[in-house]
């Protein structure tokens, strides 16, 4: 069941809100904001609309439950998700893939596309990939229904590497790591990247472990307490994948691997079978939604630069 979203209604999406983020390393109230409203056009970049987004938007949540619809600012998390995906130059359109018509009803009657789809998929990778089947579309862009604050020019910057280079399949994005928490935390992915940009792995442990720091200090709490600049050894994934319609497809037909199950973490379906993962510098930082604390951190950004805006 799908609902197209009419060019006239695409147009009238006149606005979007910006937040461009800046980390302090070593100062836990590490971010701060400059909130700019810039004009969405469609109209006025069709040479460049080359992907479609696919935002995959679930009610269910362990962590925390009905998180696409909880408000932020007096808007449902979602919304912003496909606000901020509908800015980026490179996308064409944005479609909440869900399979729960609370969901679908909120984002449809606010004017936006969506798309019903299975209950049991294994990753949002796959409700994805379920999307996709209907699209023509060479470009599809995985935006994590969880990341109201992704930059727009971040999604152009992962789709401009498919862009330029036929060979790369897949893409996603990082950020540097600047609280020794964020280490520490599952709730948050790290990357490593070797010297060519791409990912050699992914986990919710601390990873490049730190062993001889580690050894030094008795654990890896105290060796970030007192060793500060092993945080540059650290990044982020941040919730964004690019891919080549056509391996989407064939990755959703593969089997979950162990380390895929056990991490909750469909990008190493890929890389375990010798994908390589284009990595792109994220243009700023952002917040994932996992947790009430980081639902709050991000309601208290927003709503805060919406002042100052005003």
């Amino acid at each position: 069941m799908t609902r197209s979203l009419p060019l006239p209604v695409l147009t009238s999406l006149t606005s979007r809100q910006s937040l461009k983020l800046r980390h302090y390393p070593g100062i836990d109230t590490a971010i701060t904001t400059a909130l700019t409203c810039n004009p969405v056009d469609p109209t006025g970049k069709n040479s460049k609309q080359i992907a479609v987004a696919v935002i995959p938007a679930r009610y269910s949540s362990t962590r925390l439950p009905g998180k696409p619809l909880l408000e932020i600012a007096g808007k449902p998390l979602i919304l912003w998700v496909a606000e901020r995906a509908l800015a980026a130059r490179s996308v064409a359109r944005a479609i909440i893939a869900t399979d729960d018509k609370r969901i679908f009803d909120t984002v449809t009657s606010a004017g936006f596309e969506a798309m019903m789809t299975r209950g049991d998929h294994a990753s949002g990778t796959d409700r994805v990939a379920e999307v996709a089947r209907t699209l023509d579309a060479e470009i599809i862009v995985n935006v994590q229904g969880d990341e109201p604050l992704i930059e727009p020019e971040t999604i152009d910057r992962a789709v401009k590497e498919l862009e330029a280079d036929r060979e790369i399949l897949m893409a996603t994005t990082s950020e540097p790591i600047a609280e020794a928490a964020e280490v520490l935390n599952p709730a948050v992915v790290k990357i490593v990247i070797d010297d060519d940009g791409y990912a050699t792995s992914f986990s919710r442990n601390p990873t490049p472990w730190p062993n001889q720091a580690v050894t030094r200090h008795g654990s890896i709490e105290a060796a970030l307490r007192n060793e500060p600049a092993l945080l540059f050894s650290f990044r982020k994934h941040t919730g964004l994948y690019v891919y080549r319609r056509d391996f989407l497809l064939e990755f959703a037909g593969w089997p979950q691997t162990e380390s895929e199950a056990s991490e909750s973490l469909e990008q190493l379906r890929a890389l375990e079978r010798g994908v390589k993962i284009k990595v792109v510098e994220a243009a700023s930082p952002s917040i994932g939604v996992d947790t009430i604390e980081d639902l709050e951190r991000v309601r208290a950004l927003i709503e805060r630069e919406t002042r100052i805006a005003v």
